[in-house]
């Protein structure tokens, strides 16, 4: 077979890159390149895939503070129609609180209780009715697992919400205290339909 001029150095590299030397036949160098073709296809790929989930990563809903506030604004005025005083509470995806409002007369002890119903629904894609279910049971049957509302933070009574989107990405949690389990859940839903048009 016919070899490249004996001048090339044997074993010469440039970084990550093979140069041919002078003992490689033809055939080896038309191989080496048909690899090299491949890689670069292969990193290509690569690259437009990682492209796509940075755009879908960027594309995700987020819960802003103008939303938080227009929520928490159909909470309050729900609890004012009703004459209940609440603490309202609105936490993004990540359980960080967003927005909270305290109503005048609302329990100072609601505070706490208000975030972290909000917080437990942004951690878990359900109400904190179904917590409590989940730990104490339902229609005489017993929980499936007693023990969740033992963890610190999660509350296991009605009055938080997630919030998700139409298309069901769960961007946050509402949560409100003050009255009772289902006055609380009351003004959480009344919170979510005022954002309705906002969530699609």
């Amino acid at each position: 077979m016919p070899r490249l001029h004996d001048g090339a150095r044997e074993g010469s590299h440039c970084g990550n890159v093979a140069y041919v030397t002078g003992n490689e036949s033809i055939e080896g160098m038309q191989m080496k390149s048909s690899g090299i073709a491949s890689s670069l296809v292969i990193v290509a790929s690569g690259v437009v895939l990682c492209g796509s989930a940075a755009m879908a990563l960027e594309a995700k809903p987020t819960l802003t503070l103008a939303l938080a506030k227009k929520m928490a604004a159909g909470c309050e005025a729900k609890a004012a129609q009703e004459k209940w005083a609440m603490n309202i509470a609105v936490v993004d995806d990540g359980a960080n609180l967003v927005f909270f409002q305290h109503m005048d007369g609302a329990f100072k002890g609601s505070v706490y209780i208000s975030q972290h119903k909000a917080m437990t629904s942004a951690n878990f894609p359900f109400p904190t009715r179904m917590v409590g279910e989940i730990a104490f049971g339902k229609d005489g049957k017993p929980g499936a697992v007693p023990g969740i509302a033992d963890v610190p933070g999660i509350i296991a009574f009605a009055g938080g919400l997630p919030i998700m989107t139409v298309n069901k990405v769960h961007i946050g949690g509402i949560g409100v205290s003050g009255g009772t389990a289902d006055q609380d859940e009351e003004c959480a839903k009344a919170g979510l339909d005022a954002v309705a048009d906002d969530l699609k």
